[in-house]
């Protein structure tokens, strides 16, 4: 069953973080180191909520974006495409992560050949039934077609991305065929272009607020966006998906350079490997 998932793995927040973690757009707004600490403990502890067993890898501050692990691999039924991130400046983060799925959960490693690929977790969108991938400034047409070597028993479709850092900066996955999304003209765009490349039919929950549509759903639970963050789109996910499992998180300081619910987790189907 997709979104089902007993295991992940996150990496904390280092001291560089707050002053060298990347921004999609230049800003001057600071980032309250501790505050962005607490929010992401807060995060992992709903993960082990929801029952996910979560390895927590330490903080290196020579990659001030580590905590970001979503960008570093594609995972799906036990192969683990190792991504080749679209800034320079994080190849290196894939380095921490392919050791601790070989080490930890002994997945299939899929490897980029082509040197001229890029590709960012986060510009991967896998909807249960099939992927679509984001043409944004980190991933280009290489990076999808190792998306689509990686996982060739799925339809991979390509999406441009216009205006935002990733495809999962605008649409993510609010529950079973159920895709949320921003309501600004360029996620209107992605929208209509999934709609036309996609092989599925999906329900849509429009959210004021492009930045909450990106929430998190595993076992069963949405995790998304808090009441103090984003009022309006907080009561879009009450109003329509309030009968599930929902648990509001506020993420305020790690959004600040541009992170996000489904940024700083990889979830792995398959189980952890205990070696006596």
């Amino acid at each position: 069953m997709s979104f089902v998932f007993r295991n992940a793995v996150v990496c904390r927040i280092p001291d560089s973080f707050a002053k060298e973690a990347l921004r999609y757009k230049p800003s001057d707004v600071e980032v309250n180191l501790e505050k962005a600490r607490r929010q992401h403990e807060a995060y992992v502890q709903n993960l082990r909520r929801v029952g996910v067993d979560v390895i927590e890898l330490p903080a290196d501050e020579a990659l001030p974006d580590c905590p970001f692990v979503e960008d570093t691999a594609v995972i799906h039924n036990g192969v683990a495409l190792i991504t080749r991130p679209g800034h320079p400046a994080r190849r290196k983060e894939v380095e921490s992560i392919r050791r601790v799925l070989q080490r930890e959960y002994k997945v299939d490693l899929y490897e980029i050949a082509d040197e001229n690929a890029t590709i960012d977790g986060g510009d991967v969108l896998f909807t249960g039934k099939e992927f679509f991938v984001g043409m944004s400034s980190r991933t280009n047409q290489a990076g999808a077609l190792a998306v689509a070597n990686a996982f060739p028993d799925y339809r991979v479709s390509s999406i441009n991305v216009p205006d935002a850092l990733h495809l999962t900066s605008l649409v993510s996955v609010a529950g079973p065929d159920v895709l949320a999304v921003g309501a600004s003209n360029a996620a209107k765009k992605i929208l209509k272009e999934l709609e036309l490349k996609g092989e599925y039919d999906y329900e849509t929950l429009t959210l004021p607020d492009d930045e909450a549509a990106n929430c998190l759903y595993l076992n069963g639970t949405l995790i998304h966006c808090s009441k103090e963050e984003y009022p309006e789109s907080y009561k879009v996910f009450e109003e329509r998906m309030g009968d599930g499992r929902c648990i509001p998180l506020d993420l305020g300081e790690i959004r600040k350079v541009d992170g996000g619910f489904t940024c700083c987790s990889l979830f792995i189907g398959k189980q952890r490997v205990h070696i006596q």
